[in-house]
C-alpha cells in the first residue's frame, strides 16, 4: 500500500527487453533522493503509480521487472525518463495523502495543464468506465500522485476531471512535465471501489470488473 505522497523524483536510466516483444523488461532506476537504506530485495516501490518489485538494489539504483501486461495497462514505464517514486507504506506512517494500491486502473488524456493566480489547473478526461467513481472532492491518482477532484463533467467520450495543483506539487513531482495530449496513469480510491462492488453485489446487477 502507498498514499499517494510522491517521497522523491528519481529516472528510469535503462530499459532491457526480457526476452522477445512479447516479454517484459527490466527498468535500471536512479533513486534521485529517495532513501534506499531501508529497502531490500523484494520490497516494493511505486514507479508513476504502479506498484513494482525491487528485483536488484545496489548504491543509488535499483532493477524492477514490468511484465508486458503492466506495460500494456501504463504510460511512462517503457523509456528512459523521469518518474515520480514511493517506498511501500509502514503501518506507522503519516497518511498524508490516501490509500493507494499502486494498482493502474486506467490510462486518461490530459486536456488543459496551465496556470491559474498562483497555482495549475489540470483536466484530465478519463474513460467511461471510471466516471462513476470520480466525485467532487473524491481522491485520485495520477502518475502516482495523491490529488483531489475539484469538478466532475460526464462527456460522451469520457469523464473529464479538474484537479488544483499547488505550486509545491508541480515543483516536486512529473506533473510538471504534463501538456494537452499527454497520457497519466490513474488509479481510482479504494473505497470507490468497494462501494461500487457492495452497490453492484446487493441489486442483483452485475457490473464489469475493473
Amino acid at each position: 500500500m502507498f498514499t499517494g505522497i510522491v517521497a522523491a523524483v528519481g529516472r528510469i536510466e535503462t530499459v532491457s527487453p526480457l526476452g522477445d516483444a512479447d516479454a517484459g523488461v527490466r527498468l535500471r532506476v536512479a533513486a534521485g533522493d529517495l532513501d534506499l537504506s531501508d529497502v531490500g530485495i523484494g520490497d516494493s516501490i511505486a514507479i508513476q503509480g504502479a506498484c513494482m518489485t525491487v528485483v536488484t538494489l545496489e548504491a543509488g539504483h535499483f532493477d524492477v521487472d514490468v511484465s508486458r501486461e503492466s506495460l500494456d495497462k501504463t504510460v511512462g514505464l517503457d523509456q528512459p525518463g523521469r518518474v515520480n517514486l514511493e517506498k511501500a507504506l509502514r503501518l506507522a506512517d503519516r497518511l498524508g495523502g490516501h490509500l493507494v494500491s499502486g494498482h493502474v486502473d486506467g490510462l486518461g488524456e490530459v486536456v488543459r495543464f496551465a496556470p491559474v493566480g498562483e497555482s495549475h489547473e489540470l483536466r484530465i478526461r478519463a474513460p467511461r468506465e471510471l466516471g462513476r467513481y470520480l466525485a467532487y472532492k473524491g481522491s485520485v491518482v495520477v502518475n502516482g500522485v495523491s490529488l483531489t477532484v475539484n469538478t466532475v463533467s460526464d462527456e460522451a467520450d469520457g469523464c473529464v476531471f479538474s484537479i488544483n495543483l499547488i505550486p509545491h506539487t508541480v515543483e516536486v513531482t512529473t506533473l510538471n512535465e504534463l501538456a494537452p495530449g499527454k497520457r497519466v496513469n490513474l488509479e481510482i480510491d479504494l473505497i470507490a471501489r468497494y462501494v461500487e462492488r457492495m452497490l453492484s453485489a446487493s441489486d442483483g446487477v452485475a457490473r464489469p470488473a475493473l
